[in-house]
C-alpha cells in the first residue's frame, strides 16, 4: 500500500490529539473525523512506518449511534480533508459521548504511561453550557494569508480556510469576525472579556513582540483580574469559575483547613488566579507565592494579589525557581513549604521530571495539578508517585473545549 490508496476501515478506539484508530492486516491507522463503531473509507496519507499508518476520512459506510451532523459545517466530513477547518475534532459527537472518549483518553494515557489506574470522571464547565456544546469561546485565533483570506487552519498544517461562522465562539465574536477585512498577513486575536466588548488584537507577521495592548478585566466570582487582552486567560467563558471550584475542593478535600503560616506555591500562575483561590482559603494573612515566567502576567499577579499581605508574585522559570529553593531555602523556610500546598498548572508539555523532583523533594503537604495534556499529566503523575505522592480522589476532568479533544483533569497528591 501506499499513499494515496483507498481503503476501508472499522474503527475501534480513540487516541490522545483527537485522532481514532483502526486496524488494516494488523497494522493501526490513525484517522480523524470518524469514531469508534464505525465503517469508514479512507484515502491513506503516510505510509513510511511499519508500525502504524496515517490516514484521512472520505466517507461513513456504516454510522455508529453517536454520530450527528458536524456542529461546525466547515469541518464536516462531506468537505474535501484540505478544505475542513481544525479546532473541532469531536463536533461530529453527541456531546456527552464526547466526554465518555475524553475519559477513556484519559483513563488510558494514566495506565499506559503512568502504570496509574485512577478513577477517572469528565463533567461539563457548568450548568448552563449549551446542549450542543457551542457558544463559550471568548478567545479566537484567526489567521490572514498573503491575499487577505481570513480564516482558521486546517488541521495539522498552516493553510488557512476561510469560514463564514465560528460556532465554538460567543455570538459577539462570532459577529466581528464575520467583517475582519484588510488585515496584514500573520494572525488576529479577538477577545471578548467580562465587559462583553470584543477587542481585535492584530499579530502581523514579522512584528518582533505582541502588541502591548489593552489590560482589561476577568471576573471569578466577586473577584476581579486584571489582564492583557492579547495575555493568557481560560477560553471558556464558564472556565475559570470553574476550574477554581474544583481546585479549591481539591484542596480542602487533600489540606484541610489551610495553614496561614506555611508557603504555599502557585506555579505557572499567571495573573494569579489559583494564588488567589490558596489566599482565599488560607485568609488575609496566607503567605502566597505566584511564580510565573512572563513578567507581565507577574506584573498582573501583584496587583490582582494586593489584597492578601502574605500574598507575593514572582518573575521565573518555574524550574529555576524550585531548583533555588530546593538547595538555598532555609531550615526554617523548608518546615513551612512543608505545611505548605503547591498548585501547578503547567503548559501542554507538563512540568518535566525536574520540576516535579524539585517539588517533592520540598515536601509540600499536598499537591494540587491542573492539566491539559493527559499523556504528560500520566508521565508527571508516575514520577510523584516515585516520591510517594498518591492520587487522592482520582482525577477529575473539566470539558472545558467541548467539541474538541482537549480536556483539563484536576488531581490531588497527598504524601
Amino acid at each position: 500500500m501506499q499513499n494515496g490508496d483507498l481503503i476501508d476501515l472499522d474503527i475501534t478506539g480513540v487516541a490522545h490529539g483527537g485522532i481514532f484508530v483502526g486496524r488494516y492486516d494488523g497494522r493501526v491507522v490513525f484517522v480523524p473525523d470518524t469514531l469508534p463503531g464505525e465503517r469508514v473509507r479512507v484515502r491513506l496519507t503516510d505510509t513510511r512506518k511499519k508500525a502504524f499508518w496515517r490516514a484521512e476520512a472520505l466517507e461513513v459506510l456504516e454510522p455508529a449511534p453517536e454520530r450527528r451532523p458536524h456542529v461546525w459545517a466547515s469541518a464536516a466530513i462531506d468537505r474535501s480533508p484540505e478544505e475542513r477547518v481544525g479546532g473541532a475534532e469531536f463536533g461530529h459527537i453527541e456531546l456527552g459521548h464526547q466526554r465518555a472518549l475524553k475519559e477513556r483518553v484519559l483513563r488510558e494515557s494514566l495506565e499506559r504511561v503512568g502504570r496509574l489506574e485512577l478513577p477517572v470522571a469528565v463533567s461539563p464547565a457548568g450548568a448552563d453550557e449549551t446542549s450542543d456544546g457551542t457558544g463559550w469561546r471568548t478567545r479566537v485565533s484567526l489567521h490572514v494569508d498573503e491575499h487577505g483570506r481570513v480564516g482558521a487552519f486546517a488541521p495539522r498544517t498552516h493553510r488557512i480556510v476561510e469560514t463564514p461562522d465560528l460556532p465554538l465562539a460567543t455570538a459577539a465574536l462570532a459577529r466581528v469576525a464575520a467583517d475582519l477585512r484588510g488585515a496584514a498577513p500573520g494572525r488576529i486575536d479577538l477577545v471578548q472579556p467580562a465587559d462583553g466588548r470584543v477587542r481585535v488584537i492584530p499579530r502581523p507577521d514579522g512584528a518582533r513582540t505582541a502588541p502591548a495592548g489593552e489590560v482589561v478585566e476577568e471576573r471569578v466570582g466577586d473577584r476581579v483580574f486584571r489582564v492583557d487582552a492579547g495575555g493568557f486567560w481560560q477560553v471558556h467563558r464558564l472556565a475559570a469559575d470553574a476550574l477554581t471550584e474544583v481546585v479549591a475542593d481539591r484542596i480542602r478535600a487533600s489540606a484541610g483547613d489551610l495553614d496561614p503560616d506555611a508557603t504555599h506555591l502557585d506555579l505557572y500562575g499567571g495573573v494569579g488566579l489559583f494564588a488567589a483561590t490558596l489566599a482565599g482559603l488560607g485568609g488575609p494573612s496566607t503567605r502566597v507565592v505566584s511564580v510565573e515566567s512572563d513578567a507581565r502576567a507577574t506584573e498582573h499577579a501583584g496587583e490582582n494579589l494586593a489584597e492578601w499581605i502574605g500574598a507575593r508574585a514572582e518573575t521565573a522559570r518555574v524550574d529555576r525557581y524550585v531548583g533555588r529553593l530546593r538547595a538555598e531555602a532555609s531550615e526554617r523556610e523548608r518546615e513551612r513549604l512543608s505545611r505548605g500546598v503547591v498548585v501547578l498548572d503547567p503548559p501542554r508539555a507538563g512540568a518535566g521530571r525536574e520540576v516535579v523532583d524539585g517539588i517533592a523533594a520540598l515536601g509540600p503537604r499536598a499537591v494540587v495539578y491542573v492539566a491539559c495534556d493527559p499523556v504528560a499529566l500520566a508521565r508527571d503523575l508516575a514520577t510523584f508517585a516515585a516520591h510517594g505522592y498518591r492520587a487522592d480522589g482520582g482525577v477529575r476532568g473539566l470539558d472545558l473545549f467541548p467539541n474538541s479533544h482537549h480536556v483539563e483533569a484536576v488531581v490531588a497528591l497527598r504524601r
